[in-house]
């Protein structure tokens, strides 16, 4: 690479959810400036997701190994500047990436960090004098962020990532796919942002009547029994956690027709493939600017704010409110089924 040639990091190791929505800017980057050299910091975890974008490379951060702790910063502004990087794109914007960016504007790289808005977040969640506005997404935080470098980048378009195969183990479950696949990924970090378990039955019992049919459930390792529970005894759902490695989720998760999920990380990854996703919301909202990527609003469906006016309560679902504890109950099953079937028409 020449010694004008631009390289830049953009670092981001947050939740899986947090790292999809970068996807569709690091998309829109690398075709609109085709000849920039790309390399995402992030955890090991989601180097899946990166594989197929054309002028990017992705570099894993081990935080509890050599970028462990402030020598493992230190190594972790190392290894990317012996990378060839020479600008800093910051959508984490936390202490380690703060001093890893730092470090490189010291040595006269330019250096940009995206804005989380935390003032009007902390506004919009508010249990008094709340400020109920839809804020920027993060999506276009970060393209804030980018432009600042001086990489003016727009979405005008969708920018997706590619359908993949459908894999093996999930064809020999499967079987061919000539009906109509049903995504449910019904568990979320915090109780706040969970669908109530039998409300969900009603909702996966409501979908398997229809034998053209087939859900599939969406988990990681410690929903296991939950999700075995949910698919007992119905032919038509199958339960993925713990039969597929991340990689083939995510082609799995391609070939959906629609997707149903929480306020969590699997609505981003379907809805970076197009797929339609319906996403239910509890304690925290769509106007803080996680809304799946390129969904249309009625496919948020939230509790309800006549019954449950402060809401959203949290950002990330992690504030309790006494007496909110139901507010999620008041999307009825039926809402949720024909909203599900309305993208399936």
């Amino acid at each position: 690479m020449s010694n004008n040639a631009q390289h830049i990091a953009i670092i981001r190791l947050s939740a899986m959810g947090d790292v999809a929505m970068t996807v569709p800017v690091v998309l829109a980057l690398s075709k609109q400036y085709p000849d920039l050299k790309i390399t995402i910091v992030s955890r090991p975890f989601f180097k899946s997701i990166f594989e197929n974008i054309p002028n990017v490379n992705f570099f894993s951060v081990h935080t509890h190994h050599q970028h462990k702790g402030f020598v493992g910063i230190i190594k972790l502004y190392s290894d990317l500047k012996a990378l060839g990087v020479n600008q800093i794109a910051d959508f984490h914007n936390v202490l380690r990436s703060q001093v890893v960016r730092q470090l490189f504007a010291l040595f006269g790289k330019k250096v940009a960090a995206t804005d989380k808005g935390r003032a009007d977040k902390k506004a919009l969640t508010s249990l008094t004098n709340k400020d109920f506005r839809p804020l920027k997404t993060m999506i276009q935080r970060h393209l804030d962020t980018l432009k600042k470098l001086g990489y003016s980048v727009n979405l005008d378009m969708p920018y997706l990532l590619e359908k993949g195969p459908i894999p093996e183990k999930a064809s020999s479950l499967l079987g061919k796919k000539n009906e109509k696949w049903i995504g449910i990924a019904p568990f979320a970090h915090y109780k706040g942002k969970t669908y109530p378990i039998d409300l969900m039955e009603k909702v996966i019992a409501a979908l398997s009547e229809n034998k053209h049919y087939t859900v599939l459930l969406f988990g990681g390792e410690p929903d296991f029994v939950r999700l075995e529970h949910l698919a007992n005894g119905l032919d038509n759902v199958f339960n993925f956690s713990k039969k597929i490695s991340f990689i083939d989720e995510l082609h799995l998760i391609s070939n959906l027709d629609v997707m149903l999920s929480m306020d969590s990380g699997n609505a981003h990854l379907a809805a970076l493939f197009g797929v339609k996703t319906v996403t239910l919301w509890g304690a925290t909202h769509p106007y803080a600017g996680f809304a799946p990527y390129n969904q249309p609003e009625e496919n948020c469906l939230v509790a309800d704010r006549a019954q449950y006016p402060l809401l959203p309560t949290s950002v990330y679902g992690n504030v309790k409110v006494d007496g909110y504890e139901d507010a999620m109950r008041t999307i009825s099953p039926e809402k949720i089924v024909d909203r599900i079937l309305s993208q399936l028409n």
